[in-house]
């Protein structure tokens, strides 16, 4: 299964992609950040980094989008711009037909390390030591991405499944998840960094 994961952002957007195999086996397929300029209006920094994400998804075809759910902070801008980016993450996998989940971050803390209060630095290192990197993925943002993807594939949970996610899809939906599963068994999916 590749699972692309999303830590939304408004000025940097991280997305990593990993495949997971059998129980507690996983690959790194890849790794980026999606940025969009401050200084140009949101709705325009909203469609770059709708963009960016729309063109992970198309290169990398997975079966999931797994996301960080946003949670309160303090800073009330900081909070309504990630949300606003993990909307467009959801949208540009539901115009495709991927199943989304959404994981807080304790969540992934706890699926990764065992503790739902780790460490960035902890988690950078299990994220690396989990994907057999040599190092953490930086920026923050990108292994946070790819800490949200191992999150969803050791911990499944999904919005809405099987029978009951058929039924709101379009049939165009319908036609690009199908020709993402043809494509990907044949090895569509361009892995690197």
């Amino acid at each position: 299964m590749i699972i692309l994961g999303v830590d939304p952002g408004l000025t940097r957007c991280g997305v990593g992609v990993i495949e997971a195999g059998a129980p507690r086996r996983l690959s790194f397929i890849h790794v980026d950040v999606v940025r969009s300029d401050p200084h140009i209006s949101q709705d325009l920094r909203l469609l770059a980094i709708y963009d960016g994400i729309a063109a992970k998804l198309d290169e990398f075809i997975p079966d999931t989008v797994s996301i960080e759910r946003v949670f309160a902070q303090e800073n009330r801008n900081t909070v309504l711009g990630t949300a606003q980016a993990a909307g467009v993450a959801m949208l540009a996998a539901a115009q495709r037909g991927i199943p989304v989940a959404l994981h807080t971050p304790t969540e992934s803390k706890l699926a990764i390390t065992g503790n739902g209060k780790a460490q960035k630095v902890q988690m950078e290192r299990m994220v690396a030591r989990l994907l057999n990197l040599n190092a953490p993925p930086t920026p923050a943002d990108a292994a946070d991405a790819l800490a949200i993807a191992i999150c969803h594939a050791l911990r499944p949970a999904g919005a809405l499944e099987g029978g009951e996610r058929e039924q709101h899809l379009t049939k165009a939906q319908r036609q690009w998840a199908q020709a993402a599963q043809h494509a990907s068994r044949r090895g569509g999916v361009r892995r690197g960094m």
